[in-house]
């Protein structure tokens, strides 16, 4: 019996994650790279030639990418490597949420003198996740979640938002694959094809059905997946209410941004912030 007790106890104080290392290095470099695509894209006049409403969109994105993303990523940073495991899970949604939205600046917006800044910052954030993610001792993360955690009530949230998100983008995209002129439903973008589709449908999507898999049988990386997974959504809620803004008040004639959608996106940062309570609540950040 003491043996077991002596394997459990060993077994909780095992750090979550490293409290230096090469994560620690690309982050702060994507924190600074982050930081300026952010600050430039939205204070320099000129930097974007898109269409009205596509450079009112980008701005807000470089607004809360630079208000809240990158604070939000050095706080997180800081906190994990005095040892919190919540600031683990933290860190890497916020990860997801700059490596989201640095596609969106690298395929959204024309090419101008932010091109290389903004594949470095692509470029920081993907790489910075995957260090992190292969650093993160994952076994570790069912020793910190009480049976209050309602995990297949949270669950239950991400497949839901999962399923109708991916039911969004194909009732547009799968009418216009047999439309005379398939580009009419980018009318208004002066984009080519949509990297929010693109990204969503072959990648993000599915990563979130997987960790409500997961999450609802409570294996580890179903935590550590929608844990993060629902940080990312909160802080992408926010900037597309944000960027909703700011596109419509840039070309309000467009129906490509409207002000009805930033309530939609603003109720949905409320509703993703209701999971995201009761899973840090369940939560053993030290022991």
């Amino acid at each position: 019996m003491r043996v077991v007790e002596l394997v459990v106890s060993a077994r909780h104080r095992t750090a979550v994650f490293p409290r230096a290392g090469l994560p620690y290095w690309l982050s702060w470099a994507l924190a600074l790279v982050a930081g300026v695509a952010g600050a430039v894209t939205f204070f320099v006049p000129g930097i974007l030639t898109g269409p009205a409403v596509m450079n009112g969109s980008a701005r807000g994105t470089a607004v809360v990418v630079l208000l809240v993303g990158v604070p939000a990523l050095m706080v997180a940073m800081v906190t994990a490597a005095r040892g919190s495991a919540r600031a683990v899970v933290v860190w890497l949604g916020v990860l997801g949420y700059l490596l989201y939205n640095s596609v969106m600046f690298a395929f959204a917006t024309p090419f101008n003198q932010l091109f290389g800044v903004y594949v470095g910052m692509l470029a920081l954030s993907l790489w910075t996740m995957i260090a992190a993610l292969t650093a993160v001792q994952v076994g570790d993360l069912t020793w910190r979640f009480d049976s209050a955690l309602p995990a297949r009530a949270i669950a239950g949230y991400i497949g839901v938002i999962t399923v109708v998100n991916a039911m969004t983008w194909l009732s547009a995209i799968l009418p216009a694959l047999f439309d005379a002129r398939p580009m009419a439903v980018l009318d208004g973008t002066g984009l080519p094809t949509s990297p929010v589709w693109v990204q969503d449908l072959a990648f993000w999507l599915p990563v979130m059905g997987l960790a409500a898999a997961w999450l609802w049988r409570r294996r580890p990386w179903g935590l550590l997946l929608a844990g993060a997974g629902l940080v990312m959504w909160l802080l992408e809620s926010i900037g597309v209410a944000v960027d909703q803004w700011f596109g419509h008040r840039a070309d309000p004639a467009s129906t490509v941004a409207s002000g009805a959608m930033v309530w939609v996106f603003a109720g949905l940062a409320l509703a993703t912030a209701v999971p995201l309570a009761f899973y840090f609540r369940s939560f053993a950040d030290r022991r």
